[in-house]
C-alpha cells in the first residue's frame, strides 16, 4: 500500500473547541492547516443539549456551537480529516503525525487532544459499566426512566448533568465528596434548587453491587455508611462525573507533562518543544470550559503563525497560500451555509449535506445494492423516504425495496425487518445491516459502510486486512446504539468494515430507539454495545484493531 505523505505549514490535533479555534486563526492568516480528530468534529462539548454561558451566544447546544465553528474555519480553507494518530513524531524542523489514513507533516503543530471522563474505582464500577453505570448523561439517560439516579462528582459536570438527567430520572440524587460544589455558585444553586434532586455533601460511594445487574450501591456520608436498594423489580443508575484523565498517550514522552499528566505551556501556549503548542483541556489550567479552550486555541495559533513564518526563512521555503472555500458572505455573517434547506423544505438530506457527500461519492468504484426490507410499521415509511433521496446522490447507489407481508413470519426468508441490507451489484449480501433510519452520528458512519462496500475503501493496515479476511470461525456481532452518542460510530464503522472483509462474519446495527428487546435480552444500559455471538457482551468505542483481536 503506497503510503500518503502531504504537507501543511501546521497540523492540528483534534477537533474540539480549541482546535477548532486554532484552524479559524491559522487558515485565515492563509496558511496551510490540517485537523486530525478520530471521531466526531467537536470534542466532549458535542454530547452537552445546552449551552447558555458561551459569550455572545444567549442559548445553543455543543454540536450546533462546533459545528458553526467548523464551518468558520473551513470557510477560511482549512482542511479536516478523520483518523487515527498512532504516533507523532515532534523532533526537528519537520513534525509528522502518522495515522491510519497516512502520514502528515507541518513545520508546527497544536496539541488539543482534550481529555476523557476518568474513572472512580469504586468497588463494582468497571463489573457494571452498561449494566447501570455510565458515563455520559446524553447518550445514556433515557435508559434510566423513570428510575432514581445516584450522579458522583461535585463539579461543573456533575452539577449541569444532574439538572438534565431529571428530564428522565424519577428523582438524581448528587454525591459530592466535599463539604460544597467545586463549580459556579449560579451552576450549583440551579441544581440544588431543582425539586427533583437531592444532595449529599461529604459523601462518597462505595460500592455498586448486583446479580448480572446492579441491585444496590453502598455509600459513606460523614460518620456513617448507608446502603441503597430500590423497589423490587425496578432498577437504577449510577453517573461518574469525576473529572477528566488527560489525553497524553502520544506525546508523553517527548513533552514535558504535570504529575497528573497534563501538558505544561507557557503564556504563549508553547509547549517544551518548539514549534509544538497546547490547546484546551489537555493543558495545565484552573478551569475547563469553551471558552477557556477557544481562547487557548486563538493564543495557540497566533504563536504558531509567527514561529511557521521563521521557519519559512529559516529553510527558505517558499510559501504557498490557501484560498478561501466558495461560500457566500451571508453565510460568514450567519453561520450557516446558504444551501442550507429551509424548515419546510422536508425530507432527510438537507442540500448542504448533499454537497458534503458530492466529493466522496463521486471516488465509489462500483455499484452497491441497499436492500431495504419493509414491514408495515412507521419506521419503515421513514427508511423508505430515507432510500428514495439516498438512490438520487450516485448512480453507484441502487436501493431496492423488498416488502414483507404483514401477516408473514420474518424468520420464513431469515431477514428481520425493518432493515437495510449491504449488497453487491447482484443482491449478494456482503455481511452487514443497520436497522432503522441512520440519522445523527450514525449518518457519517453508514456513508463510510457504503464507501467501503464501492470502494475504494479507507486504507487499513495490510496486516490487519488480512487477519481479518483469514478469521477461521464465523461470528455474528449485533451492535446497539443511540443516534444521539458520539462514541457509537467508531464502533459502528469497526464492525461494518470487519463483517465487509470477512467472509465469516457478519454484523447487524440497530437503533436501539426502535428495538428495545435487545436492551431487555443483554441488559443494556449504556451504549455502545457490541454483543458476539448473542454471549459475549462488550459496552464502550472501540477501534478495528480492539474488535478483531476480540474476534
Amino acid at each position: 500500500m503506497k503510503e500518503n505523505m502531504e504537507f501543511y505549514d501546521s497540523i492540528i490535533v483534534g477537533g474540539g473547541p480549541a482546535g477548532l479555534a486554532a484552524a479559524i486563526y491559522l487558515a485565515r492568516a492563509k496558511y496551510r492547516v490540517l485537523v486530525i480528530e478520530k471521531e466526531k468534529i467537536g470534542g466532549q462539548i458535542t454530547i452537552t443539549s445546552e449551552v447558555v454561558n458561551y459569550p455572545g451566544v444567549l442559548k445553543t447546544d455543543g454540536t450546533h456551537l462546533t459545528d458553526n465553528m467548523r464551518r468558520q474555519a473551513e470557510y477560511f480553507g482549512a482542511e479536516f480529516r478523520q483518523a487515527e494518530v498512532k504516533s507523532l513524531d515532534l523532533e526537528g524542523d519537520m513534525k509528522s503525525a502518522v495515522t491510519d489514513k497516512g502520514t502528515f507533516r507541518a513545520l508546527g503543530m497544536v496539541l488539543a487532544t482534550g481529555a476523557s471522563p476518568r474513572k472512580i474505582g469504586f468497588k463494582g464500577e468497571m463489573e457494571f459499566r452498561g449494566r447501570g453505570v455510565a458515563y455520559c448523561a446524553t447518550c445514556d439517560g433515557e435508559f434510566f426512566t423513570g428510575m432514581d439516579v445516584f450522579v458522583i462528582g461535585g463539579g461543573f459536570a456533575a452539577a449541569e448533568e444532574a439538572v438534565f438527567l431529571t428530564k428522565y430520572a424519577k428523582k438524581v440524587y448528587i454525591i459530592v465528596r466535599e463539604e460544597e460544589f467545586t463549580c459556579a455558585q449560579s451552576v450549583a444553586e440551579a441544581a440544588m434548587a431543582h425539586p427533583k434532586i437531592e444532595v449529599h455533601f461529604q459523601s462518597e460511594i462505595l460500592e455498586a453491587g448486583g446479580m448480572g445487574r446492579l441491585e444496590y450501591a453502598v455509600f459513606t456520608e460523614k460518620d456513617r455508611t448507608w446502603k441503597y436498594e430500590p423497589e423490587a423489580g425496578e432498577g437504577f443508575g449510577i453517573f461518574v462525573f469525576a473529572g477528566y484523565a488527560p489525553s497524553n498517550e502520544l506525546f508523553k514522552d517527548q513533552v514535558e507533562l504535570t504529575d497528573q499528566g497534563y501538558l505544561v505551556t507557557d503564556i504563549d501556549q508553547k509547549t517544551s518543544v518548539d514549534g509544538v503548542y497546547g490547546a484546551g483541556d489537555i493543558c495545565v489550567k484552573n478551569l475547563r470550559q469553551v471558552v477557556t479552550a477557544v481562547s487557548d486555541g486563538a493564543v495557540a495559533a497566533t504563536s504558531l503563525e509567527k514561529y511557521v513564518s521563521a521557519m519559512y526563512e529559516k529553510l527558505h521555503l517558499e510559501r504557498q497560500e490557501v484560498d478561501r472555500k466558495n461560500i457566500s458572505l451571508e453565510e460568514e455573517k450567519s453561520g450557516e451555509r446558504a444551501d442550507a434547506p429551509s424548515q419546510d423544505e422536508g425530507g432527510f438530506l438537507s442540500a448542504s449535506v448533499k454537497q458534503q457527500l458530492a466529493p466522496v461519492l463521486d471516488r465509489l468504484e462500483k455499484t452497491v445494492t441497499l436492500e431495504f426490507c419493509l414491514d408495515s410499521s412507521s419506521l419503515s415509511r421513514e427508511m423508505e423516504g430515507f432510500g428514495n433521496e439516498l438512490q438520487e446522490l450516485s448512480p453507484k447507489i441502487q436501493c431496492v425495496f423488498r416488502r414483507k407481508d404483514g401477516q408473514e413470519q420474518a424468520a420464513e426468508d431469515g431477514i428481520e425487518y425493518p432493515s437495510i441490507r449491504f449488497c453487491s451489484e447482484k443482491g449478494d449480501y456482503l455481511g452487514t445491516s443497520f436497522h432503522g433510519v441512520p440519522g445523527g452520528h450514525e449518518f457519517n458512519s453508514f456513508v463510510i459502510a457504503v464507501y467501503n462496500a464501492s470502494g475504494p475503501g479507507q486504507p487499513i493496515e495490510p496486516e490487519l486486512l488480512e487477519r481479518i479476511r483469514n478469521l477461521d470461525a464465523r461470528h455474528h456481532i449485533q451492535t446497539v446504539v443511540s443516534l444521539s452518542c458520539t462514541m457509537c460510530p467508531e464502533l459502528v464503522m469497526a464492525v461494518q468494515r470487519i463483517a465487509l472483509e470477512s467472509p465469516g462474519v457478519t454484523a447487524d446495527v440497530y437503533d436501539m430507539a426502535h428495538f428495545p428487546e435487545l436492551k431487555d435480552k443483554y441488559q443494556i444500559m449504556s451504549v455502545p454495545c457490541m454483543i458476539i455471538d448473542g454471549e459475549g457482551v462488550y459496552f464502550g468505542k472501540k477501534g478495528i484493531e480492539e474488535v478483531a483481536n476480540l474476534l
